[in-house]
């Protein structure tokens, strides 16, 4: 399907004449927006000449046959259910419905450091914010189904109906490239300030976890789209023999350090090698992942100390 063949579908008459949209005009409202009958052909709610309303008005109306489901397992292979729910209703409503339930569903660890504690979410609150847009502002609304969220302890997924656009791959969305499936209903979103530009929110989501173990994934099928964001508090380093002896000279002053001092810092660890943030990443990365030692918070309060 064509770009083209997408506007068309947004505009095109629906089925459903009889729409109501109370859920939209209070969210409008909120966002100190009016929404009247005057603004239903500038958003595309109405055909200009007509006056019937489109595929958008159905969208944005409490009539909107399409759904999020979020299901709570528990295991990582998403076979045992905890809890389920499916939200309905506009499609705005169901973004502010299924982000809450989402966040309730967001654990927290908490860390004692001497007597401050420290509390660390499983997911920045801003990856589960963007992923849920992406997945409802992308998907293929010509198809029926629901967008899909699966939470469990290592991951939350959000999959959506809908691969790329034509002419893009999973490299370009990630480093921003934008090819709108649904334009009318991003500039609904653009207006509502729920995005602030194209192709920013996937881009957001990897720098979040820019200095992590494991990063976020994409995975893309013919008719479909997932997103699979690590819990960072899980995210731990497998356990490797402590006779390890393929050392560079890098990581044993990393090491030696640490046998002195307890625990290191990014920036002592670029003091120490003269090297760059990037390359310090990159080293203790490597060392998490081979059990030679184990990350602690993230941020400015990260910290590395022996795997032991």
């Amino acid at each position: 399907m064509t770009k083209e063949m997408y506007s068309i579908f947004e505009s095109s008459r629906s089925l459903n004449q009889t729409l109501n949209f109370e859920q939209c005009k209070s969210i409008f409202k909120k966002h100190h927006l009016a929404f009247d009958i005057e603004k239903f052909n500038v958003l595309g709610i109405q055909k200009h000449h007509s006056g019937l309303y489109t595929n958008l008005g159905l969208l944005l109306s409490d009539e909107c046959q399409h759904t999020i489901k979020v299901a709570v397992f528990d295991d990582a292979s998403n076979t045992i259910f905890k809890d389920r729910q499916e939200f309905s209703g506009s499609i705005l409503k169901q973004i502010d419905d299924a982000f809450k339930y989402i966040q309730l569903n967001n654990n927290t660890r908490s860390v004692i450091d001497d007597i401050v504690r420290k509390d660390y979410p499983d997911y920045p609150k801003e990856a589960l914010r963007e992923a849920l847009i992406n997945a409802v502002m992308h998907r293929d609304y010509s198809f029926s189904g629901s967008i899909l969220v699966n939470i469990n302890s290592q991951f939350i997924e959000f999959i959506s109906i809908g691969g790329l656009m034509p002419g893009i791959n999973k490299e370009d969305i990630i480093l921003g490239i934008s090819q709108l499936r649904n334009q009318k209903l991003t500039e609904v979103f653009l207006r509502l300030n729920i995005i602030e530009a194209y192709g920013t929110g996937l881009k957001r989501i990897f720098n979040l976890y820019r200095d992590c173990l494991e990063l976020p994934t994409i995975d893309v099928g013919p008719n479909s789209f997932r997103i699979r964001i690590p819990n960072m508090n899980t995210t731990t380093a497998k356990t490797m023999p402590k006779e390890e002896t393929n050392l560079s000279n890098q990581e044993k002053t990393i090491l030696e350090y640490l046998n002195r001092h307890g625990e290191i810092t990014e920036e002592i660890i670029q003091d120490l090698l003269n090297i760059k943030r990037s390359r310090t990443s990159s080293i203790i990365r490597e060392m998490a992942q081979r059990g030679l030692l184990k990350v602690i918070g993230r941020g400015s309060d990260k910290k590395m100390m022996l795997n032991l």
